[in-house]
């Protein structure tokens, strides 16, 4: 039986338990459980980080620890017991952990690491503390470093700022707002602004000198030098150094290490330098032998010196090497660093080129505690201590120091009887009183422990040395009496052994009579001479003599005469004696009772550091007096003490202020001096407002507060001594000197007078007094005092200074201890209140009024947790409330509007003080109860004010809740700001209720309080789903989730509303579907029912609710461009489905209305933007611009026109789109994009308003500036074409308002594109069909096909690599079949990809002969709609003899929704059509493609148009010579045998035909060659000869005698005796020259089914080499699909199976012999072909710049939706060369504009054209066909459709860029099909042209019929003028007028560049314009 737990109620898991049990709960190591029931073993409960899943757990997998348990019953929580710093480490880390992991996962390794050893140290720290065994000041250190890391980590890793006081957590409940605030602030402030530090630190860590030529120890001293003084700023430290230039005690750490410390902020000045001296020991010459002399001298060697500014800059961790500059004249050593330091370098050597002293040196920062703690290793391991020469900044009480410095400054010595000067070493010695050497007292410098003598350098023969040597003397205080040092010479002899002779000596005593030490200073002593063996032990001897030249008597002139001097300087630094005479006459005042006036006098002249070190005797000296002789001395004494008191107040002595406050509890013993100080207080106050001169009695006032703590005390010590006696005479004392002071403050001054500064001097010191008068009055007493006082200051004061000090010392006082004494309070809150009321309504001094309405409320949120009676809080809450509520909501909304301040200190500053006002206003509302609410409500006289009151402080909630009003971080804050604004709210919507409704309704009011209920809970920080599970729960628990609570109200309210809720139909709509949005279950349930009530009384009112969609759909577009729409919301958009969807709620409500239709309708089209939104929002998060942003934006923007009709809504997003093109540098498609807009503008006057970037501009303006916009754009993307037929446009404009100015630069522009045409080059691109398949793909691609224009230079395995990248997790299908269901509905995403052959609209153009290349390659790739792609099969038994009797091809026709390029690369399939083509016709289109391809050779040859024969050598010698080994004869095998003929009777002409063919073939080839011999090079004969033997075996083998007459009277007429083209046909679009064709992938050389292709492997070969069987000759176009189409360009395929993959390398003379072996492996069926063949290998670079192919125009097979009789028509044959011109006549009137000549030509000024007339066939007269009469009529199969008419399906328009030949030689023998639509098949309405060239014909007669359903708008150039036909309307401007004519032919151009060009279509005046949208551009 399971029994509740009672104690056993929160445990740590010990190991995992998986959870396997029935209702098992899975544990993991380290999980904290809560434990809610037991049963025999188990506990069952939860796990804290999900306490939605509860379960069972084994007791013996818990460690049970103590807790607390809050709300005991079903909602108990559980608080463990333990220290806090302990729980929150522990819920910080498991959030830490996951984080740690995603940061790995996002690869920021440098954080990953940083935070896995913040958390490894963390985790130390934590065993610590558990563990228990820390010191308190020790777990003190560990928590602060533990919470210092907790907060790092939090900072870096975007977390909350935890609010703390010492380390612990702060519960935000049981402070004031006010004080958390505050702590948040502090925190805030700590992370960002460190404070500078006033102390400096040098560490030094000596490494060693790097020198070649040492071989002698050396010492090192390093001191710190003022390079703008000229002096020693510290003492030396001394390092010794071996021979090999280390340290000589490596292993003493504190010997190489040193802390220069107590270095001020001036001290890192550039002129403050490290200067480093280097001594030798050793020989006086560095270069003397050895056996010379054994006694060692200390030389010089070097100087090395270094900025102390340079350290700020370098990195302070590394290791600096300082050049050694060696001494060249040692006379200059003494100032050897000065000339370094002023860059005379040049004087010296560096003492070698890789000498150098290598140190590490760093400046550390803080006070030396602070170091002790932060650098522990540098302490524990041991470093010496170099301090400052003199006292730091800041001198510390108990400070102990004694040093005496001495530093050798110079001597001057007599030769001696010696020829040469002197080698002089001075020895010093330290002697006590009684004449005895001090051991250890002697240093040369830190670092070294002291000796008991110290030997100068010594400088070679000088008699004049100086040496500049410091050391240091820290003898103690009791041993300087008496002392003196001893300072003996003695000469360095060179010769003589070396001795040293001493020949003379000086001292000097260390302290005078009268007990002042040395004076520092430079002393002058005289020299002693004396013998070697002289005895100097006896020093009171010597000790009689002078020792210093000043001290001399003038009777003495021997010794004032001699030449001989030495001089010292001497500094004393110590904390004990004084080299002070008067200070020592003060103190010793009673020896000498005259002397006391004369040194109370100069005490104040005395230097602070000496007061200092004696203040309690001086301060017992003070009293002294005054006690003994206060008549006499008084006043004196009172200036002394004042002086001293002010002297503390110095930043460098304030550490003294304890010791005085230390002197007066313990020592101060004038019982009586209370009098006297009360006296001359009193004195100096009455004399105030008379005194002339302010300046001393200000210093009076400013020491008051000590002042009053002598009096306060005198008077105790005098009640202790006397019982209590004089009483009431003190009390009257301090009432007359207050009574004094209250005068002198009540006088009105100007600012500037003496006076008032005066006052301001009192009010600044006033509050120090209150607790001294504590000591002895009672509270209200004192407070009484203070009212008084600060009462009577004058009201109307005209000092501004004056009004600040008054309100710090209200600041001051409320922060006092009187303060928190509730019964001085309700004495001094009304004087607080007044004083702050007044300032904050005239917005004066903001700051402090915010810093003493802080500490006001903080403290009566202590009192409230202290158990102060109610009553007492409450009164003072509702005086603050009556009195500052409103002022202080006036004050916020103040500041909050005011423009921010520039200055960063300024900014902070006025940042500072609206947060503290706004935690203020907060702590007040907290603290606010029912009755307070009520008694403010009531307190309105007018319904006005309560207005006014209302909106006042729902506004000012509003900019609490902005994101700016605290930082990202506080969290914490912002949750208590909202929790008490909903509080708030909860009251006042009570008010709006009873005094706003019904006939007093007020809608400004409840606008403002509905908009303040919307952003209070779209609030970031109240969307708890994107929390951690953790902190979503520490949320609830504490406040609830106070959005729903809002959500409650709202609907609360709203349904109080009645009819006035059409009063926020529908300006609230927007606002109320953010709030659904949140994803909250409950929220939404409570906000839904609102829509259908507005839905509702909207339908009421209007009867019908479009208002509301259109509100919606803004709305919906609003948010995702406020950026709603990132990750974190990802949810909250999906839930608008939900939402709209199927949310029972809503709908089942809509279901049941009348209006049940519209408001399904509304849902749905809502639901299909949201989908396209999310879209959208997830696209544009990706970085760069790629096919996903822009494909989505164009889905939208379809969606905005077509569905939505929202105008402005559709252009921005045009310009959206725009940009998008123009950032990823495709300036076609963002001209084509532009365009759209362009199209929606008339060339009218009318204005437009500013809109988006443009400027408020006439509609013409904008329409001219964005033709040219658009030009440029097609300029950069070469769509020069395009761009013309603006230019032409936008100079007719000009030309019809006479701007020729204007209209010469617009005629200069079009040249200039013509130009372009002819000169440039342009890149052919590829196009792939891209399937996408799967659920998991954005809507917009969803299960759709598309065909994708390439990048430049882009081949298939280049887009499918991008594909993927864009798509990392699709998979790529690896077959061309159409995918099953089960890939549609699959939750993942499944790509296909193949390339495909564009089939070109504009065959007139591409047919031509004598069209520049450069010209049809524009038309060949522009304005395409369908695109095809091939796949051969076999279909039966396949003859392994002749394979051709099998082989089909399946073509697949796509056909897009827009033709390409467009506003976008790429475009949905709209249409895909199937045909399978007969192994016969094949045979005839590749027998058709070889002999036009023939035929354009031989003309090129004739005209002369190439620079070789070799294409055509190439030509023949691949089809003769394949002929030899079968060529034509596999054909004759496969379909002239008596078996295909019987079984096939249907293909009877289609036999006929290919018979035709091959004869047609053999008598061009026999011209061909009748053309060769007369152009074939010399060399080449031979082959030509072959090659006509080879032909006569052909045609042989074909038993071709002579040619019948049916082929002789065929087009093998050449015009000028050459086989003539036809004029639609194409030339070679291979330039003579070859060199001009476009760099291309290069694809394999794909046999066509020519008799080339069915020759041996040899003739392959020859193929191969000759590029023949890569040529446009191929049978048919086969895609590369992943099998076939995706072959490698490096693989040819075989002689059966072609691939139609587009390259510009079919044809290319060169194919390597590598590449022939894929021919097999191409041909094989796609499941026999190996799966390499999918992604085609990297092409060869030789084959990369393939010229233009030569090529055949093989046309598609004709559509099978149409029947048969409506495919054949007879037509003239397209031989004839004036077809077109003979088709001129029948030209009809109604001839639509046609608009797009082959380059581009002017249009006609006809009026606008039906579809038809673009697709009709060629009425030319039939007489001009010679095969007319000799060939019967040639029925199409299924899948051939024979008219010129129809788009060529040569590899250049399927699959080979490089050929562009239309097919001509089928209808050469055949009757031309292709039938026009009746005249009772006109659609019902006008059906736009395909967007081809206007005397192009049409595809396919079925194409009107097929374009019917297209959906989007017209997207390109042409289209304007030759659109398909859509369902949407046109632009005006495009619209064409529907005709009743069947169509006719387009004339020549020459016809149709007669008159001016208007593209607008305004030629004819009776043709209607619909318009495509409502126009609304007016606004824009």
């Amino acid at each position: 039986m399971w029994i509740p737990t009672e104690h056993e109620k929160y445990g740590v898991v010990l190991a995992s338990f998986r959870g396997t049990v029935q209702h098992g709960l899975p544990l993991e190591i380290g999980d904290t459980v809560q434990i809610l029931e037991r049963c025999e073993g188990w506990y069952r409960g939860f796990i804290l980080k999900n306490p939605n899943f509860k379960g069972i757990f084994p007791t013996s997998y818990i460690h049970l620890k103590n807790a607390h348990v809050k709300n005991k019953g079903q909602f108990e929580t559980v608080i463990p017991v333990e220290d806090s710093v302990i729980t929150e480490m522990t819920s910080t880390l498991r959030d830490w952990g996951a984080m740690w992991k995603q940061l790995y996962v996002k690869n920021e390794g440098d954080l990953f690491h940083r935070l896995w050893h913040v958390m490894n140290e963390i985790l130390d720290l934590r065993r610590q503390v558990l563990v228990g065994h820390l010191t308190h000041d020790r777990m003190r250190d560990v928590k602060q470093h533990i919470t210092a890391r907790l907060d790092w980590g939090n900072e870096q890793l975007g977390l909350d700022l935890v609010p703390r006081r010492e380390f612990s957590m702060v519960d935000p409940d049981e402070i004031s707002v006010t004080e958390l605030y505050r702590l948040m602030e502090h925190r805030h402030r700590k992370k960002e602004t460190p404070a500078a530090a006033s102390t400096h630190h040098l560490f030094v860590h000596v490494k060693s000198l790097m020198s070649a030529n040492l071989g002698e120890e050396l010492e090192v001293f390093f001191h710190i030098y003022d390079g703008r003084e000229n002096r020693p700023l510290s003492e030396r430290f001394f390092v010794k150094l071996n021979k090999s230039g280390l340290p000589k005690s490596p292993e003493k750490t504190e010997r190489q290490c040193t802390l220069f410390v107590d270095l001020g902020s001036s001290d890192l000045r550039k002129d403050v330098y490290i200067v480093v001296h280097i001594i030798r020991i050793g020989r006086m010459g560095a270069g003397e032998k050895k056996n010379l002399c054994s006694v060692q001298y200390r030389r010089p060697f070097g100087c090395a010196v270094v900025s102390i500014a340079d350290l700020l800059t370098a990195d302070s961790k590394d290791d600096h090497l300082l050049k050694v500059y060696a001494c060249n004249t040692e006379s200059e050593w003494h100032q050897i660093h000065e000339n370094l330091i002023k860059k005379a370098n040049s004087r010296y050597n560096l003492s070698g080129s890789n000498t150098g002293l290598a140190v590490a040196l760093q400046l550390l920062h803080g006070d030396i505690e602070q170091l002790r703690r932060e650098y522990m290793v540098l302490f524990t391991r041991g470093v010496s201590i170099t301090r400052k020469l003199g006292f730091s900044d800041v001198i510390m009480p108990g400070e102990m120091r004694n040093d005496l410095y001495i530093t050798l400054e110079r001597g001057e010595f007599e030769k001696g009887g010696k020829s040469v000067a002197r080698n002089v070493e001075i020895t010093v010695y330290v002697l006590d009183i009684d004449g005895l050497i001090l051991k250890t007292h002697v240093a040369a410098g830190s670092g070294e422990p002291g000796g008991d003598e110290y030997h100068s350098l010594v400088l070679y023969h000088n008699n004049s040395p100086r040496w500049a040597e410091q050391i240091k003397l820290p003898i103690p205080v009791d041993m300087f009496r008496g002392s003196h040092v001893r300072f003996e010479f003695r000469h360095c002899s060179t010769k003589d052994k070396g001795e040293k002779k001493l020949f003379g000596y000086s001292f000097v005593p260390l302290m005078q009579e009268d007990g002042r030490t040395l004076p520092d200073g430079t002393h002058e002593l005289i020299i002693h001479k004396c013998e070697e063996n002289t005895n100097l032990a006896d020093c009171p001897r010597y000790l009689k003599l002078p020792f210093s030249k000043v001290n001399l008597p003038s009777n003495n002139q021997t010794l004032k005469g001699t030449k001989e001097s030495f001089w010292i300087t001497s500094f004393l630094c110590s904390t004990k004696l004084t080299q002070n005479g008067d200070m020592l006459d003060l103190l010793k005042w009673r020896a000498h009772p005259e002397r006391i006036n004369d040194s109370l006098s100069k005490l104040k002249e005395i230097d602070g550091s000496e007061i200092v070190k004696f203040l309690q005797d001086t301060l017992d000296t003070l009293f002294g007096i005054l006690d003994e002789s206060s008549q006499r001395y008084g006043l004196k004494v009172f200036d002394s003490l004042v002086h001293i008191i002010n002297l503390l107040q110095d930043s460098k002595f304030q550490h003294f202020k304890p010791v005085m406050d230390t002197y007066i509890e313990s020592h101060f013993a004038g019982a009586l001096s209370y009098r006297d100080l009360i006296k001359v207080l009193k004195w100096y106050v009455d004399r105030i407002v008379d005194a002339e001169h302010q300046d001393h009695i200000q210093q009076v006032l400013k020491a008051s507060e000590y002042i009053f703590k002598y009096i306060i005390q005198s008077r105790r010590l005098f009640s202790l001594a006397t019982g209590g006696q004089n009483e009431e005479e003190f009390r009257v004392c301090i009432h007359e000197l207050f009574m004094s002071i209250r005068f002198f403050l009540s006088q009105e001054n100007k600012s500037t007078s003496p006076v008032a500064q005066t006052q301001a001097v009192f009010l600044r010191t006033f509050p120090a007094v209150y607790g001294e008068l504590l000591k002895i009055f009672t509270v209200r007493e004192v407070a009484g005092f203070v009212r008084e006082t600060l009462g009577s200051l004058p009201t109307a004061v005209h000092a501004d200074c004056l009004e600040a000090v008054k309100l710090q010392c209200i600041a001051k006082t409320v922060e006092s201890q009187l303060y928190t004494n509730p019964e001085s309070r309700c004495i001094l809150l009304p004087v607080v209140l007044r004083v702050l009321q007044a300032h904050m309504q005239e917005q004066r001094d903001l700051v402090m009024c915010a810093r003493i309405l802080t500490s006001m409320l903080s403290l009566i949120k202590k009192e409230e947790e202290n158990g102060t009676a109610e009553p007492v809080v409450s009164e003072e809450v509702e005086l603050i409330v009556e009195s500052l509520l409103g002022v202080l909501l006036r004050t916020i909304l103040e500041i909050s509007n005011r423009p921010q301040p520039a200055g960063p200190t300024m900014r902070l500053q006025f940042q500072d003080v609206t947060g503290e006002f706004v935690a203020c206003l907060l702590a007040l509302l907290r603290q606010m109860s029912d009755r307070h609410y009520q008694q403010l409500l009531q307190a309105f006289s007018s319904k006005d004010n309560l207005r006014d009151f209302l909106l006042q402080i729902f506004t000012v909630f509003r900019i609490l809740i902005r994101p700016e009003m605290f930082s990202k971080d506080w969290t914490v804050m912002r949750l208590v700001t909202n929790n008490v604004i909903i509080t708030t709210v909860l009251y006042l919507s009570e008010a709006l209720r009873k005094n706003f409704l019904n006939d007093k309704f007020d809608y400004k009011v409840w606008d403002s309080y509905f908009y303040l209920s919307v952003i209070f809970i779209n609030q970031p920080c109240l969307q708890l789903e994107s929390f951690s599970p953790s902190k979503r729960k520490r949320i609830l628990e504490k406040y609830g989730d106070m959005r729903v609570m809002m959500g409650c109200e709202i609907f609360s309210m709203w349904q109080n509303l009645g009819e006035h809720k059409l009063n926020f139909i529908p300006a609230m709509i927007g606002p109320f579907l953010e709030v659904t949005l949140v994803p909250q279950p409950d929220l939404r349930n409570v906000m839904i029912p609102i829509f259908h009530d507005m839905m509702d009384w909207e339908q009421r009112r209007s009867g019908n609710f479009k208002q509301v969609e259109a509100k919606l759909i803004d709305k919906l577009d609003s948010l995702m461009s406020e950026g709603k729409g990132d990750e974190t919301y990802r949810e909250l958009f999906n839930s608008i489905i939900p939402l709209f969807g199927p949310y029972p709620s809503l709908l089942k409500k809509i279901e049941r209305e009348t209006w049940r239709e519209s408001g399904i309708s509304l849902i749905a089209t809502v639901t299909r933007l949201m989908e396209r939104l999310l879209d959208y929002r997830d696209c544009m998060k990706l970085g760069e611009v790629d096919g996903k942003k822009i494909g989505c934006t164009v889905s939208l923007l379809n969606f905005y026109k077509t569905e939505l009709n929202k105008e402005e809504m559709y252009i921005r997003y045009i310009h959206k789109l725009y940009d998008l093109h123009f950032k990823a540098q495709n300036y076609t498609e963002a001209s084509y994009t532009l365009l759209l807009y362009d199209e929606l503008l008339e060339w009218s006057e009318r204005p437009l308003r500013e809109f988006l970037n443009y400027p408020m501009q006439s509609e013409w303006q904008r329409k001219e500036y964005l033709h040219l916009t658009i030009v440029q754009n097609f300029d950069r993307g070469k769509c020069w074409e395009n761009g013309i037929i603006l230019c032409r446009e936008l100079a007719d404009q000009y030309e019809s308002y006479y701007d020729y100015r204007n209209l010469s630069k617009m005629r200069m522009m079009e040249a200039s594109l013509y130009d372009k045409i002819m000169d440039q080059q342009r890149l052919e691109p590829e196009f792939f069909r891209v399937g996408f398949y799967g659920k998991k793909f954005p809507f917009f691609l969803r299960n759709k096909e598309f065909v994708c224009r390439g990048h430049d230079y882009e081949r298939l395995e280049a887009f499918q690599q991008r594909m993927l990248n864009e798509f990392p997790h699709a998979i790529a299908m690896q077959h061309v079949n159409q995918p099953d269901q089960t890939i549609y509905q699959a939750d993942a995403q499944y790509l296909q990809i193949y390339a495909v052959t564009p089939i070109p609209e504009s065959q007139d153009v591409l047919q031509r002969d004598g069209v520049p290349d450069n010209i049809k390659s524009f038309y060949k790739f522009n304005h395409i709609w369908r695109f095809r792609y091939d796949r051969p099969f076999h279909k039966g038994t396949k003859d392994k003899e002749n394979e051709f009797k099998s082989l089909w091809v399946e073509r697949t026709t796509l056909t897009l929704v827009q033709s390409l390029p467009g506003i976008s690369r790429w475009f949905e399939v709209d249409k895909r059509e199937l045909v399978e083509v007969s192994p016969l016709e094949n045979a005839i289109e590749v027998i058709e493609n070889k002999n036009l391809q023939l035929r354009t050779l031989i003309t090129q040859c004739q005209s002369r148009q190439m620079q070789n024969i070799n294409p055509l050598t190439m030509c023949l010698n691949g089809v003769i010579d394949a002929a030899v080994n079968g060529g034509l004869a596999r054909y004759q095998e496969a379909f002239f045998v008596k078996d295909y003929v019987m079984n096939h009777p249907e293909d009877g002409e289609k036999i006929g035909r290919l018979r035709e063919l091959m004869f047609e073939q053999a008598h061009i080839l026999e011209y061909g060659l009748t053309v060769h011999e007369k152009f074939v090079p010399q060399d080449m004969r031979p082959l030509h000869k072959k090659l006509v033997d080879q032909f006569h075996l052909m045609k042989s083998s074909l038993g071709i005698q002579e040619f019948p007459a049916y082929v002789r009277a065929s087009p093998v007429h050449f015009t000028n005796g050459s086989p003539r083209t036809c004029r639609n046909s194409v030339p070679n679009i291979i330039s003579p020259d070859g060199g001009r064709g476009v760099a291309r992938r290069s694809y394999p050389a794909v046999n066509r089914y020519s008799s080339s292709s069915l020759s041996s492997q040899a003739s392959n070969e020859v193929s191969n080499i000759t590029g023949q069987s890569e040529s446009s000759d191929e049978v048919f176009n086969m895609q590369p699909s992943p099998s076939t189409s995706s072959l490698s360009s490096n693989h040819s395929a075989s002689p059966n199976v072609t691939s139609s993959a587009p390259s510009s390398a079919r044809g290319s003379p060169q194919m390597a012999e590598k590449h022939k072996h894929s021919r097999e492996n191409a041909c094989l069926s796609p499941r026999d072909r190996p799966v390499s063949a999918i992604f085609p290998n990297p092409m060869d670079p030789a084959q990369r710049a393939a010229p233009h192919q030569i090529g055949d125009a093989t046309l598609p097979r004709s559509d099978p939706n149409l029947s048969a009789p409506d495919k054949v028509r007879p037509t003239p044959s397209s031989w004839s060369l004036d077809s077109v011109k003979e088709g001129a006549p029948s030209f009809s009137d109604s001839f639509g504009k046609m608009l797009c000549p082959p380059v581009p030509p002017r249009p006609p000024y006809s009026a606008g054209s039906s579809a038809k007339n673009m697709r009709s066939q060629s009425p030319v007269s039939a007489s001009r066909s010679p095969q007319k009469t000799t060939v019967p009529p040639f029925t199409p199969s299924p899948t051939e459709c024979q008219s010129t008419s129809l788009v060529s399906n040569s590899p250049v328009l399927s699959g080979s860029y490089s050929s562009g030949i239309s097919s001509l030689s089928r209808c050469s023998v055949s009757e031309a099909s292709g039938t026009e639509l009746p005249a009772g098949d006109h659609p019902a309405h006008p059906l736009p042209p395909p967007s081809t060239l206007p005397n192009s014909v049409s595809s396919s007669s079925d194409e009107p019929i097929r374009r019917e359903n297209k959906t989007p708008p017209p997207y390109s150039v042409y289209e304007r003028n030759n659109p398909r036909s859509r369902p949407v309307p046109l632009p005006h401007s495009l619209s064409i007028p529907p005709q009743a004519d069947p169509p006719a032919l387009p004339p020549k151009p020459h016809q149709l560049r007669t008159g001016s060009m208007k593209l607008d279509g305004t030629s004819d005046p009776r043709v209607p314009r619909p318009r495509p949208l409502p126009r609304k551009v007016s606004q824009l």
